[in-house]
């Protein structure tokens, strides 16, 4: 588990300036499970996810979406928090068909 504060600099632009919007939080983590045994994974996944469970209720509910895998939309919607209507709306004015989509994408707004 990383512990990262988030404070300083990051804090002095406003939530909608631009596409990060967490500036209001103090920190961010990141949990993961690593192991060059494969048969160790379904432990290590199943306390990454314990831990995760339990600091989620304390959290402020998204992510920094450059550490999220493969949560599914729900999850990089959360990332940009207030900030995802207007980025969706910028999808479907420069990238209508999702040519970009191999990351934490945001879809094309309708």
């Amino acid at each position: 588990m990383h512990l990262y504060p988030l404070d300083g600099a990051v804090q002095d632009v406003a939530r909608d300036a631009t596409a990060f919007n967490y500036r209001d939080v103090k920190f961010t983590h990141i949990v993961a499970g690593v192991d060059s045994t494969p048969a160790n994974m379904p432990a290590h996944r199943e306390w990454v996810r314990d831990y995760w469970s339990a600091l989620r209720p304390h959290s402020a509910g998204g992510a920094y979406v450059n550490f999220l895998m493969e949560e599914g939309q729900d999850r990089a919607a959360a990332a940009y928090r207030g900030n995802y209507p207007r980025l969706t709306e910028l999808k479907r004015k420069y990238d209508p068909n999702n040519l970009f989509h191999m990351n934490q994408n945001i879809r094309p707004g309708a």
